[in-house]
C-alpha cells in the first residue's frame, strides 16, 4: 500500500528533520501554554489537514453547511487563500474571487444565505462574526487544523486515501506540514476520496494503521458526482448532462486542484475517451493556458465537451479572454461527499449533538433538549451498539 501512494524524496530527509524540529517546538509552546489557544462561547467546528495539497476540505465543509443550516444559523470562516484583499472581509453578492478567494466564493454562490467570511487571523475573524451577529449558532473553520490559536469544539482532520499520512514524510521530503503525532489533536479523522469499491480488508488495514486513540472517531468518505452543469448559458443549449451520457462524448478534463487522481479514475468509468489537463492547486489561468486548452480541445474528435471542477470554474468564469469555443462546451462537475460503511447517521449525530448542546438553542431551553440522535434510536431499536471503528 505504501509504495502505491507515496513518493518520498529521500535526499531531502535531513531538511525534513530540521523542519520537524521547528514545528515540534511550536506545538510544544502551545501544549505548555506559552502560546495561547482561545476557546469561544459559540460552537466552532474546524476542518483541515496536516498535508500540503487537497484532501477535499471544501466538499466536506459544504456537507456540514447542508447538514446544519436547516436547524442552526451557520457561518464559515476561511483564510481566503490567494485573495487580493487583506484583513477581515465578509462576502456579499458583489464579492469576487479576488476579494475572498475561489473556495469561499464557490461556497457563497452555492449557499447565498450562509454567512461567509475570510480572515487570516482566525481569532479576529471569530470575534468579528460574533460581534456582528449575536444569533450565530456555529462557526465552521475552513482549513484551520494547524491554526492552533483557536481551540475548536470539534477538530476534524482530513486524510487523502491516495496519500495516507501514516506513510508520508515531513516537508520537503514528503508533504506533511507537521509530524504524524499532530493527528492526536483530532476529534474526528476522515479518510477522504476513497474508491467506492474499497474492500473490507482495506478498511481494516487502514483503521489499524491509523492507530487512533479511543476518543477519536474514524470515518471514510468517497466522492459523489452530480449532473454536469453548463458553466456558461451558451453551452450546448444550457442543459445539464447526466454522467451516463458521457459515453457519447470525447472528454477534456481541465483541473487546477491538488489531487485530481480519484476524479480521473472515476470519470473513466463513464467514458473511454478522457484527456486530462492538470494544473497546480488554485492555478490562476492565463491566456497561454487557455490557448493550450483550446488546442487540445480542437484535436479531439466530435462530439466533445470540456469538464472542470466547481472551484476551477469560479476562476475561469472571471476571465474576459475565454473563447466562445470553450464557453460553448465547458461543463462543471459538482462534487459531493458520501460516507461509507453506513456511517452517515453517526457522523451527523456527532456534529449536530455538539452544536445543539453548545449553541444558543441549549441556553434558551436551559439545557433541556428534545434532540435525540437518529443512530441512538436505531441502535436501541435493534438492541445493539454501533461502533465508530467499523
Amino acid at each position: 500500500m505504501e509504495g502505491d501512494f507515496i513518493k518520498i524524496n529521500e535526499w531531502l530527509l535531513p531538511l525534513s528533520w530540521l523542519y520537524g524540529l521547528v514545528v515540534k517546538c511550536r506545538n510544544l509552546l502551545f501544549d505548555v501554554g506559552i502560546l495561547k489557544s482561545r476557546s469561544f462561547k459559540v460552537p466552532v467546528v474546524s476542518v483541515g489537514n496536516i498535508t500540503v495539497g487537497g484532501t477535499g476540505k471544501t466538499p466536506h465543509v459544504e456537507y456540514l453547511i447542508k447538514l446544519l443550516q436547516p436547524q442552526f444559523k451557520v457561518a464559515v470562516l476561511s483564510r481566503g487563500y490567494k485573495r487580493k484583499s487583506h484583513g477581515y472581509v465578509i462576502a456579499d453578492e458583489h464579492s469576487t474571487v479576488r476579494d475572498i478567494g475561489d473556495e469561499p466564493y464557490q461556497m457563497k454562490q452555492k449557499f447565498p444565505g450562509t454567512t461567509i467570511a475570510v480572515d487570516k487571523n482566525r481569532c479576529h475573524g471569530i470575534d468579528q462574526l460574533t460581534t456582528n451577529d449575536k444569533d450565530l449558532d456555529v462557526i465552521l473553520l475552513d482549513d484551520a487544523f494547524q491554526h492552533r490559536y483557536v481551540k475548536p469544539g470539534i477538530n476534524i482532520l482530513l486524510v487523502d486515501y491516495h496519500r495516507l499520512i501514516i506513510y508520508d514524510k515531513l516537508l520537503p521530503a514528503g508533504r506533511l506540514r507537521e509530524p504524524l503525532s499532530g493527528k492526536d489533536r483530532a476529534d474526528i479523522v476522515i479518510v477522504t476520496k476513497c474508491p467506492e469499491n474499497l474492500k473490507p480488508m482495506e478498511f481494516r488495514v487502514i483503521t489499524k494503521a491509523m492507530n487512533l486513540f479511543p476518543y477519536q472517531h474514524l470515518y471514510f468518505t468517497t466522492l459523489e458526482y452530480g449532473h454536469l452543469k453548463p458553466a456558461f448559458n451558451t453551452a450546448k443549449g444550457a442543459t445539464p448532462i447526466e454522467l451516463n451520457e458521457l459515453k457519447n462524448y470525447n472528454v477534456l478534463l481541465l483541473t487546477g486542484i491538488a489531487s485530481p487522481k480519484q476524479m480521473i479514475h472515476d470519470l473513466k468509468d463513464y467514458t473511454a475517451h478522457l484527456t486530462p489537463i492538470a494544473y497546480k492547486d488554485h492555478h490562476q489561468f492565463k491566456q497561454k493556458d487557455l490557448a493550450h486548452v483550446c488546442k487540445a480541445f480542437e484535436e479531439l474528435p466530435s462530439p466533445k465537451i470540456i469538464i472542470t471542477t466547481e472551484k476551477d470554474a469560479t476562476r475561469l468564469k472571471a476571465l474576459n479572454t475565454i473563447s466562445d469555443d470553450i464557453k460553448n462546451n465547458l461543463y462543471v462537475l459538482p462534487v459531493n461527499i458520501k460516507f461509507m460503511l453506513e456511517q452517515t447517521e453517526m457522523f451527523n449525530d456527532n456534529i449536530k449533538g455538539y452544536v445543539f448542546t453548545n449553541s444558543r438553542n441549549s441556553i434558551l431551553t436551559k439545557g433541556k433538549s428534545n434532540y435525540e440522535p437518529k443512530s441512538k434510536k436505531r441502535s436501541e431499536k435493534k438492541n445493539r451498539t454501533i461502533s465508530f471503528r467499523n
